[in-house]
């Protein structure tokens, strides 16, 4: 099994060390943010091509991990220590009916022992002369293992969302992604959205991203689809006419090492699906 190490001790004399037994990056007293993080050595495996695949914090995660990489797919938990500020604009182009958008202001925190937590705002809105409705989403994550020792790095997901006029929500979810080769990458995500009142509509819904680094650090694109059926209290089983599916391009670009922009236009592909639904993102690291 892969070993890591410090390349701060590099310089001094080792300790015998059982061959599972994983050396960590030590703190320095200075938070660092994700493209500062030193990289760390994986013995037994070969240097990474990229930088955003270098093995960094104390997970020993690749640092393309530290940022979003897909906009409707999640992958991992951040760093330990990372603070980042998120906008997205989420419009979905109904084929009957107005046009639903959304915002969401959102801020994420690393936490130690691999934990992540996110903190919302949110307003949506049906058509141009309805109302904004507010609300709030708190998600928590847990990944299972550090980086690579558990195949697909599982990562848990549970977030809780409280909204205005209509009925909270909770959304539990199953984080996967991973490493094909250099300069590919790949999430998946097993998701359940279940309304607490109302009707208690309950959606199944399965995310997926491949991404492909074009400049390292700076340029990646791919595709992301998104799979989705709903059903409500008292028919449970009957998806109806329910089932949408999306599909479409991603971009990402990050013009300054703490500022990464995310677009991703998916388009409905069944007669029930919506003529599209696009994630747009900006994130911004302190």
């Amino acid at each position: 099994m892969a070993q890591v190490v410090n390349p701060a001790d590099a310089q001094r004399p080792q300790e015998k060390k059982e061959p599972d037994q994983k050396e960590e990056a030590r703190p320095t007293g200075e938070r660092l943010r994700s493209w500062e993080l030193p990289p760390i050595t994986v013995v037994g495996e070969p240097p990474a091509e990229l930088r955003e695949e270098d093995r960094v914090g104390t997970y020993g995660q690749p640092r393309w991990t530290a940022t979003r990489r897909f906009p409707g797919t999640r992958v991992y938990v951040v760093p330990e220590g990372k603070v980042e500020f998120e906008y997205w604009l989420r419009p979905t182009i109904e084929r009957k009916g107005p046009t639903e958008v959304r915002h969401l202001w959102e801020i994420e925190f690393g936490l130690p022992y691999r934990f992540q937590l996110d903190l919302y705002y949110r307003l949506d809105q049906e058509g141009d002369r309805s109302e904004w409705l507010a609300g709030e989403q708190v998600e928590l994550r847990y990944a299972l293992g550090d980086w690579g020792k558990i195949p697909g790095n599982p990562t848990l997901y549970l977030e809780w969302v409280a909204l205005e006029q209509r009925p909270d929500k909770v959304e539990p979810k199953l984080l996967l992604g991973g490493e094909l080769a250099p300069r590919w990458h790949w999430g998946l995500n097993l998701v359940a959205e279940l309304e607490l009142g109302g009707q208690k509509e309950y959606e199944y819904q399965v995310a997926g991203g491949l991404s492909y680094t074009i400049l390292d650090s700076k340029l990646s694109a791919g595709v992301e689809v998104i799979g989705l059926v709903s059903d409500v209290k008292g028919h449970r089983g009957d998806f109806g006419e329910s089932e949408a599916i999306f599909i479409g391009p991603s971009l990402q670009y990050r013009p300054l090492p703490q500022v990464a922009a995310n677009v991703a236009p998916l388009f409905g592909v069944t007669d029930d699906s919506p003529h599209a639904r696009i994630f747009l993102n900006f994130a911004y690291e302190f």
